[in-house]
């Protein structure tokens, strides 16, 4: 199968297939990722909202834990976690 050439990509490498996300692991673009005490987790889900990849994982009201394979480690749950649960580390 021959590749489209470069008259025919979208312009600025936008995305043009709606939900394709989901099928590209970008984890491995982090240095840093969050550690979360899932002891000390009060499930306010404020991680969960402010997370830009949906990389956080909840079911019924309960913080699940972290999608590692789509996080970035950008550290935003860390940054808005209330109960300073979440810690960055290295990689």
């Amino acid at each position: 199968m021959k590749a489209p050439g470069w008259k025919t990509l979208p312009a600025g490498g936008l995305i043009t297939e709606a939900g394709n996300a989901v099928t590209y692991n970008t984890g491995s673009w982090r240095t840093l990722r969050p550690a979360v005490d899932k002891q000390a987790c009060r499930d306010c889900l404020i991680c969960w909202v402010y997370c830009p990849e949906g990389a956080v994982k909840v079911k019924d009201t309960r913080f699940l834990g972290i999608d590692y394979a789509h996080c970035k480690g950008c550290g935003i749950c860390a940054s808005v976690c209330p109960q300073n649960v979440i810690e960055m580390q290295k990689e």
